[in-house]
Parts: C-alpha cells; structure tokens; sequence
C-alpha cells in the first residue's frame, strides 16, 4: 500500500523529505526557530521549494542561523548578499533578516528564550487541526494574526499574519498534516 502524504509536498523529492522529516514537529530550540523564522519570512510571496532549494546558501549567508551573528550584520553584508545567487536577493528581506535577528535576541532578553515567548500564545501545547484535506487548511488564523502583530510591535518584518501561520505550521505549534497521513502518526500529539 502506498504511503499517503499531504498533497502538498508531491511534486519534489526535496519536498516529500522536508515534509516527512521536519514540518510540524515541534521545535523548542531558539536556534532552529530562529532559522524557520529566515526562511519563512524569506518565502513571502515565492513558492516555498524555491526556499528549501536555497536553504544551505541561507545557512552559510547567515552565520548558520546564529542570530548573534545575524544581528551585528551591517550594509556591507547587505550589499554582498543583494549580489549573492545562493539566496534570494531582495534587499528588503535581507535588511528584514537582520532587523529580526535583533527583535529575536530581544525577546531572548526579555523572555529568557524565543520559545518560551513563541510557545506562551498556544499555552505550550500543540494545535492539533486535523485537516480532512488541503483545503480544510487556512492561511490565516486568530492566533496567527494575533502573534504577527505583537512580533510586528517588537519590530520583526516580512512575518504577516499568513507567514506567521506558515512558521507556526512549520515548526509544529499547528499540526495541520492531513488526518490520514503518514507524517501525522509519526507526529501524534
């Protein structure tokens, strides 16, 4: 019997792998949601594959995602990177990375981790949705429009509410795998 996955990730290798192997696990690192956060906000308006196509040049642009690093990056780095091939080179996403590398470290100061501020708006649990089909999925939620405005308030950029939600599904606040597919009985909650 073949295995059944959201229909979403059928069309590439690099897809069904990211799929079955990293979106909608939950991610309590600072490190690794920082990571989703630049690539999220990087796919705003392109086609997500494009994102995972440039995820290792994303990696090595941005200091493995460090965002220590990321945050002390100045207008050289951004001249250099408007000019790299390897990520997707809009100025305003690149400068955006930054800025929400800085946003991002302050609510570590605040909060003591980005996860436990990311974490507090679902009181710590994951969203089980259970979506009969792909169209049963939103782009948008409450919480989702709710979180993006007070990350927008703390100065994070490109992280609208439909990015917001994509993050969330990403890194496993919602679990919105299809409720037959294979991914969703690795992925319980």
């Amino acid at each position: 019997m073949e295995a059944i996955r959201c229909s979403w990730c059928l069309s590439s290798p690099e897809y069904i792998e990211y799929h079955d192997n990293e979106w909608g696990k939950p991610i309590y690192d600072d490190p690794t949601l920082f990571e989703c956060i630049v690539l999220e906000s990087a796919q705003a308006g392109l086609s997500w594959i494009t994102i995972l196509r440039k995820r290792e040049g994303y990696r090595t642009a941005f200091h493995q995602f460090d965002p220590e690093k990321v945050a002390k990056m100045t207008i050289d780095d951004v001249e250099r990177l408007v000019q790299d091939p390897s990520i997707v080179r809009h100025r305003g996403k690149i400068e955006a990375t930054i800025a929400n590398a800085q946003s991002f470290l302050a609510i570590v100061e605040e909060f003591g981790s980005f996860s436990d501020y990311y974490w507090a708006f679902s009181d710590h649990q994951v969203i089980d949705a259970t979506p009969s089909s792909l169209s049963d999925v939103p782009a948008v939620t409450e919480l989702s429009t709710r979180l993006s405005k007070d990350m927008k308030k703390r100065g994070f950029r490109f992280f609208g509410p439909t990015t917001c939600y994509a993050f969330m599904q990403a890194s496993g606040m919602v679990n919105d795998h299809v409720a037959d597919c294979i991914a969703r009985q690795t992925n319980d909650v």
